[in-house]
Order: C-alpha cells, then structure tokens, then sequence
C-alpha cells in the first residue's frame, strides 16, 4: 500500500487536533443554542463565537452584527462561513438548554457555529505546530481503522465487496482494516513532522478566514453584504466552504453534488382591489377575497403547464389577508409568497408570466391586481472540483457521499460564488423534526459531522488556495 505520507501528515494533524476540540464545540453550541439572537440582532452571538475562536486572529468586523476573522498569514485563503441568526420561533424540544427568549435555532446555526470554531482551532494548532506526534499516530490509527471498517461493510460511499477482493480473492475484513491502520499511521509517524513544520512555515495550510454571517434568515441578506464590503477580495479567499445539516439525510452521510444544489428564491406580494360592500348583496361588490382565491389556484399552473418538467419551480402563496369583519367584502386582499427555480433563464421569464397571470385572473372578477417582485437569493451552484475532492476525503473516512441531493430551499451563501470557488455540504443529522420546527434538535453528535465535512471541504479547497499565491 502506497500513502504520501506528508499529505497523511497534515490531514491526520487536523483531524486529531479537531478531535481535541469536539468536547468545547459542543458546550458551545449547547450556550449558543440556550441564548438565540435573530436576524439583526446578532451582536452578543457574534462577540461570543468570537471569544472561542483561536486568539491571535485578524478581526474585521462587517454587515453591521458579522465579523471576518483571519487566521493564518498572507496570500490567498479559503472561507468558512458560520450563520450567526436565529428564528422567531418559540422553542419546543424540553431540553434544560433550550432557548426561552421567544427565538430559536430552528435551522442548525448553532451546531454550524459550534462546528466552525471547532475547525478554526485545529487550523490554528496545527499551523502553530501545538498537535503532539504522538497523538496524530494514534488518531491515524484509529481512523483507518474506523474507515476502512466503515468500507468493508458496504458503507462510506464504496462497495463492500469490491474493498473486500484482491487478486488473489476474498480477504479478511480484519486484516484489511489492520494493513490499512498501520500502513496510514506509518505514513503519518513518518509524514508528521514534515508536515506539521510545512505547515507552520506556511506551506502546508492555506490560511482560514472565518466569517461569521448575520442575517441569513432574512432579506436583504447578509453574504450579499459580506460581498459587498469587499472582505473576501482583500484577505484573497480562493473558495468557501460552507455546511448546514439536513434532517432529510441519514445521519453518516454528507451530499455535495456538483453544480446547481439550491434554487433561487424571490418574493412576491400580490393586492388584488375590488369594490367593498355588505356581504348580503354581492352583486353590487367585486369581492377581492374570491379573486385572490382564484388568483392562488391559477398561479399553481404555472409549474404543472407553463415551466419545463426539467427545471424545478415552485410557487408558494404563505401569507393572504382580507378584511376585519366577516359580514362584509373587502375593498382589497393581499398574499406574499415565493417564487423558486433552478433555472436562470426561467426565473425571468417566471416574473413575467407570475404577473401576467395574476393580473389577467383579477380582471376576469372584475379586479385589479397589482404584483411586486423582490429578488432574493440566486441559484447555488457548488463548484465541482471542490465537490468531488471534498467527497472523496469523506468517502476515505468512513462517511456515506450523496452525489444527487438538491433541493428548492434557498441560502445566501450562493452570493459567495460570485466572488470565489464555493461549495455548500448538507449533512444528515438524527432530527425527529423537520428545519424549522420548534421542536427540531438534531443531536450533539451533529457538531462533530459538520466540522468533518467543513474540514474536508477545506482541504479540497487548499490546492486553489495554493495556486492562487
């Protein structure tokens, strides 16, 4: 078996160095968690997650409540980002830490924190040659071991029965995850101290900026502002890596399919005006309540008969008002909504035919609607390079790698892909509810995936760091 073991080196470095800090990540994200600060509010978040972060840091801070942190010196650098916001959401999981301040970390922000910080430091200690060598043998050990177990029993993304065959036929699994333990902690033993030396004379370890993002939970987002500022273009962030955990996957398994993985998302709001009246005699009104109805069944059309079948749309009315008594018709009635696509060339088209079709139904209940349009998010598109070498790091140590998985949610972090390589991991947790539920909770466990494949998305990343000296 043949291993590099100065690659091993530094990989095997950062993992026992992120191992080291797992137990002080998860009682961050349990305080994180227990004091939830929402979208432009984020101040007393962000100075905290700033306090567990590795002293010595370049602090800028940006977008009002973020900040930009630097760890490492000059040239170029990966990004990793951290959501700083939470929800207005009354919590309801019954855990002693959970949050009793009317707000919530519905969507995972706190295990993303917890987990970024935890990255930080191993970066920050390995680049500043603290990890013991002994140590990295151990852990080179015991994660061969742990992955190549992982292997022959079919998981990790790899065929079993292929790990298990060689030339000469079948092979013991034992003897497999043996010969692969010791053939990586030898690589490591050997690799380590060149490694580790590499890294701190800046060779080996891109250096990591850490920005911690408000606001990404509402409009106008607050990646758009990071972008804005220019901080990226100045600490020279070759690509981004971000994480957020999925309860639709299995826990053990990470997604990061190249290309489009999240559409984008715009608002609407539609007011549709009639005549009011007394709701006895509706023929001397034009009830703008029933053409609202009308109007939110029509738009539904829009994605079974006028969007392609291959580029994913939907249309989400969420909110509708009318009225303050239930014995008379309105003068008006307003809903708001999403409008989502994977599709650039379709989304613009979309807002054309979303308004031609509420303004046309409206007038066939003789009203008159007026549609506002507020661009929101664009597409997220993961840059495939850094998709398939962060996958297959992962694949390496045990994980399960979904190549598939894209969804209609939407998130800022797609900004960041005007400005540099990124990519965007989803990472199945053990979550009896769904994001955004009050009693969503993934478990503690969730802290320690989001920072292996943080870890892996910015190892893949360093060969563009690299290269762009």
């Amino acid at each position: 078996m043949s291993v590099d073991g100065r690659k091993v080196g530094v990989e095997v470095a950062l993992r026992a160095a992120l191992r080291r800090e797992l137990a002080g990540a998860v009682a961050l994200r349990r305080e994180l968690h227990a004091a939830p600060r929402v979208s432009g509010e984020e101040g007393p978040t962000m100075r905290r997650v700033l306090r567990a972060l590795p002293a010595g840091g370049v602090v800028e801070h940006v977008a009002g409540t973020g900040a930009v942190v630097r760890i490492g010196g000059g040239g170029a650098s990966v990004g990793v980002r951290g959501e700083l916001d939470a929800l207005p959401i009354a919590e309801r999981t019954g855990v002693v830490w959970a949050a009793g301040n009317g707000a919530m970390h519905a969507c995972g922000h706190d295990v993303h924190l917890a987990a970024v910080v935890a990255v930080a430091r191993a970066v920050a200690a390995v680049s500043s040659g603290e990890v013991d060598l002994g140590v990295v043998e151990e852990a080179a050990a015991e994660g061969a071991a742990e992955a190549a177990g992982r292997r022959a029993n079919g998981h990790g993304g790899v065929n079993g029965h292929a790990v298990g065959v060689s030339e000469g036929g079948a092979r013991d699994t034992s003897e497999m995850v043996t010969e692969a333990a010791e053939a990586v902690a030898e690589a490591a033993a050997e690799g380590a101290a060149e490694a580790v030396a590499e890294a701190v004379t800046g060779g080996g370890l891109a250096p990591l900026v850490v920005v911690l993002q408000p606001r990404e939970e509402t409009f106008p987002s607050g990646a758009a502002d990071v972008v804005t500022s220019g901080v990226l273009t100045r600490h020279h962030v070759q690509a981004m890596i971000g994480a957020h955990v999925q309860p639709v996957l299995p826990a053990g398994t990470v997604a990061c399919a190249p290309g489009p993985v999240n559409a984008a998302s715009d608002e609407f709001r539609v007011t549709v005006k009639g005549v009011e009246g007394h709701a006895a005699y509706p023929h001397l009104t034009r009830d703008p309540v029933l053409a609202m109805a009308q109007v939110i069944v029509a738009a539904q059309q829009l994605v079974s008969r006028v969007a392609d079948p291959m580029a994913p749309t939907v249309v989400t009315f969420g909110t509708v008002s009318a009225g303050t008594t239930p014995n008379a018709v309105p003068v008006e009635a307003v809903a708001r909504g999403t409008l989502r696509t994977m599709s650039q060339e379709w989304r613009e088209r979309l807002y054309r035919r979303f308004t031609q079709v509420v303004e046309d139904t409206a007038r066939a209940y003789g009203c008159v609607a007026e549609v506002e349009i507020f661009p929101g998010e664009p597409i997220l598109v993961n840059d495939p390079a850094l998709a398939a070498r962060a996958g297959e790091r992962l694949r390496e140590h045990g994980w399960a790698v979904d190549d598939e998985l894209r969804s209609c949610g939407a998130d800022d972090f797609a900004r960041y892909g005007d400005v540099a390589a990124s990519l965007m991991m989803f990472v199945g947790v053990d979550a009896a509810k769904g994001l955004h539920s009050p009693a969503f909770l993934p478990g503690d466990a969730a802290v320690e995936a989001v920072a292996e494949a943080l870890l892996a998305g910015y190892l893949a990343a360093v060969p563009s760091a690299a290269d762009g000296r």
